[in-house]
């Protein structure tokens, strides 16, 4: 039978049930699967039907809810004869209510005997077959409803997103941090490197940028004396699409005044390693084939020895960088770029990052990649700043926050004189107005907590972990 002749059959069904019962039911207060012991009387289940199996004169169908399943038996004789022709219009993917006294089969299974059932939501559409139905990806991040329906895996992997951000959550509480919420307009884009979406105010009358980092908002709230702060935010940026990017995604980022990258450091292993055994009870995962151990402490290792290692002895010398990428220059798209710094950012992409496997943070990069950071005590063209590399996937970004006005505004009028990037560059006034007020030193961080979950749930793709991930729209 086609989709279209199924669609037909229940619409059919549904014409007829709405001659004696309300298909679309109204609140059924019941028992969760889970809940349900055997030898309970009069006990209520609802759910969502994704079995059903006929034995003559009765029928056993498995009732799903979010807590899992639970099998149901239908002796038809023992049924009144409106329960009967209600019974006889039910289809795999009907959300259905019974009542009825829980006992075991002979197989042991957990079962009620259904005295009672009421329609709750007629399904007017089959559900995909079970081993072949959802085998397209992009089928199932279009369709998610279907996708947690038919899927344990899927289910689970945002369930675990949940606790995640619950466990980051209560970790920072119990610390002393705040949770704050800042704009998610702003006239400046700022606080990071990428390419904003544009909106416009119309009561206003002026263009605002969909954020793409809540930093310089939150470091305004150290300057107000809130000490530690943090934000679960989402963030645009208008660039591409991969497994590891997303055009709206979800950080956490937070500051913690008084620190600095070293403090921020020991902060990000006690952070990630809590939330690991939070969600997965361990800190041994599995990643991408890969056996990874988060118990800290983690290895250090310098962005210039890391680069060292890839063939790059000197990092300073264009000539040199423009030769370690000659392999790969001419397969970068036009956008991309090819100056020093994205070359060299290209080159780390590809043959140190990989590499990055168990727990690492590397450490210390080039000011001219870090307008917010403060330099090295050492070297001036360095600054203390870290990013986290777990499984080859970069998760974090954090550093010693500049809190020097006057250096502040150099470095973005820098910025405004070499451009780049797809970022308005302008100096923003109101923010080293704020830093002019005196903001204690600090250190700050920025966790993906999508790449977070991928990587406690083994996801290779950022749209595993989206409920809804940004497609193309179907033609």
């Amino acid at each position: 039978m086609s989709g279209d002749d199924l669609v037909a059959q229940r619409l059919r069904k549904l014409a007829e049930l709405r001659q004696w019962c309300e298909p679309y039911g109204r609140a059924f207060p019941r028992t969760p699967a889970a809940e349900i012991c055997e030898g309970q009387q009069g006990v209520r289940a609802a759910g969502r039907v994704l079995s059903l199996r006929l034995h003559g004169k009765s029928a056993f169908f498995d009732l799903h809810d979010w807590s899992g399943k639970i099998q149901v038996y239908v002796k038809k004789p023992e049924l009144s004869e409106e329960l009967l022709l209600l019974f006889d219009r039910i289809d795999i993917g009907d959300i259905v209510g019974v009542e009825g006294d829980a006992f075991r089969t002979r197989t042991g299974e957990l079962t009620i005997h259904a005295r009672h059932l009421r329609i709750l939501s007629k399904s007017l559409r089959p559900l995909p077959e079970k081993w072949h139905g959802l085998r397209d990806r992009e089928l199932r991040f279009r369709k998610r409803y279907l996708d947690l329906v038919m899927r344990t895996e899927s289910r689970q992997t945002f369930i675990a997103r949940a606790r995640a951000i619950h466990a980051l959550r209560e970790f920072l509480v119990a610390r002393g941090f705040i949770e704050v919420e800042t704009p998610m307009m702003q006239p400046i884009p700022g606080g990071a490197e990428a390419r904003p979406f544009v909106t416009h105010h119309n009561a206003l009358g002026i263009d605002l940028y969909l954020r793409i980092a809540p930093e310089l908002y939150l470091k305004r709230l150290l300057v107000g004396g809130f000490e530690k702060v943090f934000e679960i935010n989402r963030n645009f940026r208008n660039e591409g699409i991969s497994p590891l990017h997303n055009p709206e995604f979800t950080m956490l980022e937070l500051y913690e005044a008084y620190g600095d990258c070293a403090s921020i450091m020991n902060l990000t292993e006690a952070l990630i390693s809590h939330v690991a055994r939070e969600v997965l009870g361990t800190l041994r995962i599995s990643y991408n084939g890969a056996d990874i151990d988060l118990s800290p402490p983690w290895r250090r290792l310098k962005w210039e020895d890391a680069l060292a290692a890839a063939g790059v002895s000197d990092w300073r010398d264009v000539t040199q960088v423009r030769t370690a990428a000659a392999d790969f220059i001419h397969e970068l798209p036009e956008a991309a770029g090819t100056g020093q710094f994205e070359l060299l950012d290209h080159l780390f992409a590809r043959k140190v990052q990989p590499g990055l496997t168990s727990p690492t943070f590397v450490v210390e990069y080039p000011k001219a990649t870090s307008p917010l950071a403060k330099s090295t005590p050492q070297c001036e063209e360095m600054v203390e700043r870290f990013e986290l590399f777990i499984g080859g996937i970069e998760l974090a970004n954090a550093y010693s926050e500049l809190n020097d006005p006057q250096e502040q505004r150099a470095r973005f009028e820098a910025e405004v004189r070499t451009g780049g990037s797809g970022r308005p560059k302008v100096v923003d006034e109101e923010y080293l107005e704020a830093l002019e007020y005196g903001m204690p030193p600090a250190g700050g961080l920025g966790v993906g907590i999508d790449r977070l979950v991928m990587l406690l749930t083994g996801a290779t793709s950022i749209r595993e972990v989206v409920l809804f991930p940004l497609l193309r729209p179907r033609q």
